[in-house]
């Protein structure tokens, strides 16, 4: 211990600290004995403001507190694929498949039955086709077209293309398609074109996000519904780029533009809710409750949507793939949300996604 006589304010200050370490870990001690914190609901031993860790653990315990079921892990042993996690609750490297050819049946079906059970799966060293990502992707349901994006050439390749004059622009979590009556199942994306540096992406389970939420909150959204548009694709400037007053007349006779999807989504397969909206979609100020029609006021729309697109931001919910070239990644819209980190500024980044069509989206009252 320092003299008193001699020792500098630094020295002072680290007396002070380490005795008052000491009495402050006792007293905490003492109290957690009074209150018997080991029978206290484990909500309760969360902070009230601050729930990430209880999402991902109450998901982590609805999926048997293992990262995937022991019939999924005996099924990938029979077919020799082993899985490689890269998050507790979400996302898996499947190796030691092939995608070029057809799966079998049963390949398919490991496939499939693991995406439900990791939201979000990852494939290395593929170096797809157009063709091949389209054919691979026609095995899990019916595909769709984008009508906003560069097409490659076949109609269901979206070419997601960044450089020098166009920096990436998907930094943002999100959902794809809610815009659309029928929103994706979910998306194939294989890198064709690497950056040197940079260019990941991120994955957000929406299923803890939710779980996550204040219990006030998941009971104030649970029947709320909002209006999603694709208006960021029409507006009149797009990259500098004003688009013609008829054609987008024309877009918004052919396709659906405004269509309510509730905030708070029931995995039509898994039976699980999820936190679902996209912030780009969703107009902020169109909440409604769907049992009534009743409109919420503008400021309270606005602010309970404020306080949910954060929510996928936290990092206990997020898993981070690093691309390669010949990488594939396949998520599920109706689980998780994705960001792609624009980091790699001037260089270019190439993308080609397929789209599986998906379902309306509803939310159950009785939470499976």
């Amino acid at each position: 211990m320092a003299d008193p006589n001699t020792a500098t304010d630094h020295d002072r200050y680290n007396s002070a600290a380490t005795k008052y370490a000491i009495r402050l870990h006792e007293a905490r001690t003492e109290a957690r004995k009074r209150t018997n914190v080991a029978q206290r609901p484990r909500e309760e031993r969360f902070p009230r403001g601050n729930r990430p860790g209880l999402g991902v653990a109450l998901e982590y315990e609805r999926m048997g507190n293992r990262p995937v079921s022991s019939d999924l892990s005996e099924r990938a042993a029979q077919h020799g694929v082993e899985f490689e996690h890269l998050g507790i609750t979400l996302g898996t490297v499947l190796h030691n498949i092939d995608l070029n050819e057809p799966l079998p049946p049963g390949l398919v079906q490991l496939v499939r039955d693991t995406l439900l059970e990791r939201k979000v799966i990852f494939f290395r060293g593929q170096h797809l086709t157009e063709a091949e990502q389209v054919s691979f992707s026609s095995q899990f349901g019916e595909l769709d077209a984008f009508p906003f994006g560069k097409p490659g050439k076949n109609p269901y390749i979206l070419e997601i293309v960044h450089d020098e004059n166009s920096p990436g622009t998907e930094n943002g979590f999100h959902t794809d398609v809610t815009w659309m009556e029928r929103p994706s199942l979910g998306s194939v994306a294989q890198c064709v074109e690497l950056p040197p540096f940079g260019g990941d992406t991120l994955f957000s389970d929406s299923h803890a996000c939710y779980l996550g939420l204040p219990v006030d909150l998941q009971r104030r959204i649970e029947n709320l519904h909002g209006i999603n548009d694709y208006r960021v694709f029409i507006q009149k400037s797009v990259r500098g780029v004003n688009l013609p007053d008829d054609l987008v007349a024309a877009i918004k006779a052919d396709i659906p533009f405004g269509v309510s999807h509730p905030l708070v989504r029931t995995h039509p397969e898994t039976g699980k809710r999820a936190l679902y909206l996209n912030s780009g979609f969703l107009r902020h100020d169109s909440l409604y409750d769907h049992r009534t029609g009743e409109q919420l006021e503008p400021d309270e729309s606005e602010e309970i949507v404020r306080r949910l697109i954060v929510q996928h931001d936290r990092p206990e919910y997020i898993c981070r793939f690093r691309w390669e070239e010949g990488s594939i990644a396949f998520w599920d819209n109706r689980a998780v949300q994705h960001y792609a980190a624009s980091d790699y500024y001037p260089h270019r980044r190439v993308l080609r996604r397929v789209t599986i069509s998906g379902d309306e989206p509803y939310c159950d009252p009785v939470d499976a």
